[in-house]
């Protein structure tokens, strides 16, 4: 049975998106369904019936979410699926570490969400650095290999 893997971006000056768009290649490539979205409400994700989850975020202000994963984070807290328990899920996270202490602070708002939601974080999370990298995509490439190695078994 192939799984389906379900991502979603939040960001704000499109980096985000781009590390999802290569991320959902990638996947693909290793054989496994995948569907991305950049904007989806609570219902639209819910029948989506995610095998794996994976979130891709930016940062903003003063270590928040984007604005446009803030709904459906909110939605998830307030209505936990009860579904997702055992869901298997990762996170790549892109920051700044000049900001200090909100470094990666939108992709620990994921992983703190997982935990209250019970979903199991199949790796670390990926944090990519904006003052370390010029390409975040191809930087993101040996943690999805290992992701989809762990899917593919």
């Amino acid at each position: 049975m192939t799984m389906n893997v379900v991502i979603i971006s939040g960001t704000v000056f499109g980096a985000a998106e781009e590390v999802a768009h290569h991320a959902a290649q990638i996947l693909a490539e290793a054989g496994l369904d995948v569907t991305y979205k950049t904007r989806v409400s609570y219902s639209e994700l819910l029948a989506l019936d995610a095998d794996v989850l994976l979130f891709v975020t930016s940062t903003t202000g003063m270590g928040e979410l984007p604005e446009t994963l803030q709904p459906l984070v909110h939605a998830l807290r307030e209505q936990p699926p009860q579904q997702w328990h055992g869901l298997l899920a990762g996170v790549i996270a892109l920051g700044d570490a000049c900001y200090g202490e909100d470094f990666c602070a939108g992709g620990e708002m994921i992983r703190e969400l997982y935990a209250e939601l019970g979903v199991v974080e199949l790796q670390d999370m990926l944090r990519l650095d904006a003052s370390e990298t010029v390409n975040p995509e191809r930087d993101a490439e040996p943690w999805l290999a290992e992701f989809a190695a762990s899917l593919t078994v």
